[in-house]
């Protein structure tokens, strides 16, 4: 098994939702990226007066008439002429006029690195791939060794500026995110985090690192002529690096970077005041990736297979198993485990110099603040619950055999779902690609609306015909597009509201009220945090919940099936992944169900 997880400040930013939140293909073309950067449009700044309108109508379906009462006399006062809200809106205006991207600086700062709570599981996404077959410790090499050749070819195209660019409907996205992901890593502040990448520099990193059983090694991957090491020698210098570290380090340093950002923030102070630490430190952060190699672990079931698989990649599995062989501030791991022995392949004659380890000296504090992150870690690994549903039923195909959607047909699942576990709907946030634009980011879907809490309630009311259930869902459908289609030209709700907020905070004595309102509070707690995540691979992406009593769902759309992977925290009780999931399965079946039996009466 192996997996590829994006990290630091990209828990949405390198996956491409928007390829599938339009009926228009992502296509690449190989033209030089630089080109079409520069001509890319810059994120606009939406009207006030419809942003503020499509809030209000946000919030019908989640508030009380009462607190909409209220929340309309804000919002009146906000608008004012001449008043707070205009005074903001001019003043982002101006920002967006003076720099490339008004959004985009905000967004890092306050999304992620002034998020306090710990990368793993609460900010950083892992992705499942499909099971490899391999059958020992010699195949394990052989695949991390050729998933290593494969980012060296990715990093070969970004050096040269060859990556070719990508385009939907016609329209180049930016492609500034992919020269980020390699060299970089996240470090920690005491109150905020930096992200430093280290490619941009004047001798741009050759190294990687790799962690075997808890201890980390600096391997040169390029030949003294500039070549990139071959698969087979990568794979001789991963056995070298296997056959020095068959016993577990003591102290698993890098179980520190799973801590809560200010703990590991003074730990990480108080690490890197020892130079020999430092110099280790620096040598992982400055690495172009990071591959773990993780110990075998229990056998499961093949039902359980996917949930394990998916909760290692977002925890390691706890510090008895691999979340200390991790360094969850770099933005690429590559993770990879199989048991057994086996026969050795042929070598390259080239003799290549033995990888060099990284060595750390624990005093007692690093000792107990080692201590206190196993204990913490351990304690958050057992309150995560993960669920991945294959659903296998059907896939994309059938929503598009009725002219719908399968992104808007799937979020109106995943209401009905919900609605009919709670009966009650739920603020929801669906992930979209500002990409677009130049150093586009993501914008936020809000799912519920009145549409969609309209057609969940008359889908179990006997009182309806299938015939009225059907045009409820269609419309919710189509709303569910708009919104969509909005969104991703730079019209959405959420990231304006915030730019108005941080506007505020930089220029004001106080926060408006409409941004203390109560209801405010409520439209940002989303129970529901998803995601689709397309690739054409057969894999699905998993991330944590964004509330304590909310669930992250993540899911791939196939042809014929559609992958999800559904998280809970088990601390909270009114919470569970495995319901969930099979309320899912069973609003996707009774949606079937529903158009297939409407189509046939027409």
């Amino acid at each position: 098994m192996l997996c590829v997880l994006t990290r630091t400040a990209t828990r949405t930013g390198l996956v491409k939702p928007c390829r599938l939140l339009s009926p228009l293909p992502v296509v690449q073309i190989s033209e030089r990226p630089l080109v079409h950067q520069e001509s890319l449009p810059k994120l606009p700044v939406p009207p006030l007066q419809q942003t503020c309108s499509r809030y209000l109508a946000s919030l019908e379906p989640l508030i009380s008439a009462e607190e909409m009462t209220h929340t309309r006399e804000l919002m009146d006062e906000f608008l004012r002429p001449g008043g707070i809200g205009e005074r903001l809106q001019k003043s982002l205006e101006r920002r967006a006029r003076k720099t490339e991207n008004w959004l985009s600086d905000w967004w890092m700062q306050w999304s992620y690195l002034d998020s306090r709570m710990p990368v793993a599981m609460y900010t950083s996404p892992g992705v499942v791939l499909p099971k490899m077959h391999l059958q020992d410790r010699q195949g394990q090499m052989r695949f991390a060794a050729k998933l290593i050749a494969g980012v060296l070819d990715f990093k070969s195209m970004i050096d040269s500026h060859t990556l070719p660019v990508e385009y939907l409907g016609g329209k180049p996205l930016c492609m500034d995110q992919y020269y980020q992901v390699l060299s970089s890593c996240r470090i920690p502040g005491p109150k905020r985090d930096t992200v430093v990448n280290y490619a941009v520099g004047k001798t741009p990193p050759t190294h990687i690192t790799v962690v075997h059983n808890f201890q980390f090694f600096v391997l040169d991957v390029y030949n003294s002529d500039g070549s990139p090491l071959t698969v087979d020698q990568l794979y001789v210098q991963l056995e070298k690096i296997w056959n020095s570290s068959l016993q577990s380090n003591k102290e698993p340093v890098g179980i520190l970077t799973s801590n809560h950002r200010n703990t590991w923030g003074k730990a990480y102070n108080n690490l890197i005041k020892d130079k020999t630490n430092k110099e280790s430190v620096r040598a992982i952060q400055k690495s172009i990736f990071t591959v773990c190699l993780d110990a075998p672990k229990p056998r499961v079931s093949d039902e359980m297979y996917f949930n394990k698989v998916a909760a290692q990649m977002l925890h390691g599995g706890g510090s008895r198993w691999n979340s200390g062989n991790r360094w969850f501030d770099k933005t690429l791991q590559g993770y990879s485990s199989v048991p057994g022995t086996g026969r050795m392949v042929r070598t390259p004659m080239i003799p290549l110099a033995m990888p060099q380890k990284l060595r750390f000296n624990i005093t007692p504090e690093i000792k107990k603040d080692i201590e206190k992150a196993k204990q913490n870690m351990n304690i958050m690994v057992n309150d995560l619950d993960v669920r991945v549903l294959n659903f296998t039923h059907y896939g994309r195909k059938f929503p598009r055999s009725h002219k719908m959607s399968p992104d808007a047909f799937i979020q109106m699942a995943l209401q009905l779902a919900y609605y009919r576990m709670y009966q009650t709907c739920c603020p929801t946030y669906e992930s979209a690609s500002l990409r677009m634009f130049k150093l586009g980011r993501t914008e936020a879907i809000r799912s519920t609306t009145t549409e969609s809490l309209q057609f969940t309630k008359a889908m179990d009311d006997p009182s309806k015909q299938k015939s009225e259930k059907a045009a409820l869902l269609e419309e919710a459908i189509k709303v569910h597009r708009k919104h969509t289609h909005m969104a991703i030209h730079g019209q959405g709700i959420e990231r304006h509201m915030l730019g108005l907020r941080m506007i505020a905070i930089e220029d004001l004595t106080s926060l408006p009220d409409i941004f203390m309102d109560t209801s405010f509070a409520v439209a940002s707690h989303f129970n529901l945090y998803t995601s689709q995540v397309g690739s054409k691979t057969d894999c699905v992406m998993c991330l944590g919940p964004m509330v304590p009593d909310g669930y992250g769902i993540c899911y791939n759309p196939m042809d014929d099936h559609i992958n999800f992977a559904v998280t809970a925290f088990n601390s909270c009780e009114e919470t569970n992944a495995t319901r969930l999931s099979q309320f899912l399965e069973d609003s996707l079946l009774d949606m079937k169900t529903l158009l297939e039996q409407v189509s046939k009466t027409q």
